[in-house]
């Protein structure tokens, strides 16, 4: 006679209903909602909008004629404009509570071995977009705007709207920091048991396919952008298999056996 040895399932007794997923989730938002509102509150004192436009406009000021402004053609411009990258960088230094709490939603659902990943990944996921956005804002945007001003006629004056710059490079801060979560991606799907490490080797040169469609179907029509995007999205990929090798083990079933 065999005996089951088999540990109970720790997730037993703990269904919500989905008035309480709905409860929970309406919690999430609201906590998230006030800490952008912190956030908000916290640079709008300092450095101000006017600020951080003024860093953002940094690397396409430095390929425009001496003592030239960017421009603002809308009528109502000054005024959100300033407002929308006030909302961008908020979100930005918020991510990490955003992560905070879109984790605080699912985890009950995730086993004690799933749960232990939560400090990594939202710290790990945190500092990957902010690599890709420091990528751009450092890197790509003044390679980009240097090549593309390089095309401009003797007769005509380079001074962009401020409205269509922000939403240019609010697009790029999207592409790359979502880009730059590649290994994160690749180290879940192994976790998780969805593929092996020898699946994702094998798909290395369709990825890396893959990343120059999506590079260039995000970016804008310049070879220096799609570049930027998708060479670091194949190395990221060949990262995140590395990792995976390290840190990403398949978690094995809770009721298993040890013998």
């Amino acid at each position: 006679m065999s005996d089951s040895t088999s540990k109970p399932d720790e997730l037993a007794g703990t269904e919500q209903s989905f008035v309480q997923h709905l409860l929970e989730l309406r919690n999430r938002l609201v906590y998230s909602f006030f800490g952008l509102l912190v956030c908000m509150g916290a640079l709008a004192i300092w450095p101000g909008p006017a600020t951080l436009i003024d860093w953002i406009a940094i690397p396409i000021q430095a390929h425009m004629p001496p003592n030239t402004k960017l421009i603002a053609v809308g009528v109502f411009s000054p005024f959100f404009i300033p407002l929308k990258v006030l909302m961008m960088a908020s979100f930005l230094l918020c991510l990490p509570w955003l992560m905070f709490q879109a984790w605080s939603f699912v985890a009950p659902g995730l086993y004690s071995k799933e749960k232990r990943f939560a400090v990594p990944l939202i710290i790990f996921g945190s500092l990957l977009a902010y690599l890709g956005i420091g990528f751009v804002q450092f890197l790509v945007l003044d390679k980009m705007f240097a090549f593309i001003q390089a095309f401009a006629p003797p007769s005509v004056a380079a001074t962009p709207d401020i409205a269509s710059y922000v939403e240019a490079i609010l697009s790029l801060y999207l592409a790359f920091g979502l880009a730059f979560q590649v290994p994160i991606v690749v180290m879940l799907l192994v976790r998780f048991g969805m593929v092996n490490v020898e699946q994702l080797s094998a798909f290395r040169g369709y990825f890396v396919v893959l990343a120059f469609v999506i590079a260039a179907l995000v970016t804008p029509p310049d070879v220096i952008s799609q570049l930027s995007l998708a060479i670091p999205m194949c190395l990221l990929y060949q990262c995140g298999i590395w990792g995976a090798k390290w840190f990403a083990k398949p978690i094995k079933s809770e009721g298993t056996d040890e013998s």
